[in-house]
């Protein structure tokens, strides 16, 4: 997929609530851009609980949703996922033919200038990148990946994980933010011409790192009791398939 003239349109959602939590129904009904023909997003239901299933084939579209989030008041990523199948590459992902992952979440930052300056981190579930690497993505340095998860030791195993925005946001760009601006999941196989597929259960934006009390280990459910989420009017921007335009 090519990052230039690649744009989504975002939809834009304000929440001053403690959690903010996308259900896998709600990811379901986010808007879908395409870069590279469509993934297929389904929500079925996986050991029992509700989940968005990703199947791409030669192919990569994302879900998205502009969100005003605080990172004073939310500074925690929580979400659980679960890999079936990797996309196949003699490639890396660091390389820009190699640039393809089974599983993506990832976070927008716009910046004093809007969509000009937006900056994206993605959390991924890499073929051979090892779990905690970090480094710039293949198509521009303003958008960076964080490994998640890495090869295929867990796959068809649901894993949730929690992380600090605010560190891991330092960590990549050397920078402080105080608020986000959208959040999104894709999966893709189009650089590699290949296939991949997986799960996604529930997204939510915490106030503690256990968001309900739960140790994070534990809270493996896609669909945690509670979770609801309301739609608001929404405005469009424009950005790429990595975070940024």
């Amino acid at each position: 997929m090519k990052l230039q003239g690649a744009i989504i349109a975002f939809a834009l959602c304000a929440s001053a609530r403690a959690e903010v939590c996308f259900t896998p129904g709600n990811m379901a009904d986010w808007s879908t851009q395409s870069f590279a023909g469509y993934t297929d997003y389904e929500v079925v239901t996986s050991d029992g609980h509700s989940a968005l299933r990703a199947r791409a084939r030669n192919a990569a579209s994302a879900r998205y949703h502009t969100i005003d989030i605080d990172l004073d008041e939310t500074p925690y990523l929580v979400w659980s996922w679960q890999a079936d199948k990797l996309p196949q590459s003699q490639h890396g992902e660091r390389s820009k033919s190699g640039d393809d992952y089974a599983l993506r979440v990832y976070v927008v930052h716009e910046g004093w200038l809007g969509r000009l300056s937006a900056r994206a981190l993605n959390y991924v579930w890499t073929r051979s990148e090892p779990a905690g690497e970090q480094w710039p993505n293949a198509f521009t340095s303003r958008a960076r990946m964080i490994a998640a998860n890495s090869g295929s030791s867990r796959l068809g195993e649901w894993v949730t994980h929690s992380r600090d925005l605010r560190r891991d946001w330092q960590a990549a760009f050397d920078d402080q933010v105080e608020s986000l601006d959208g959040v999104a999941l894709m999966t893709d196989a189009d650089n590699t011409g290949s296939e991949a597929s997986g799960y996604y259960g529930t997204i939510r934006f915490c106030a503690s790192p256990d968001c309900d009390g739960a140790p994070p280990a534990q809270a493996g459910r896609p669909t945690p009791a509670g979770c609801t989420w309301t739609p608001v009017t929404s405005t469009p921007h424009a950005i790429g398939p990595s975070g940024v335009p």
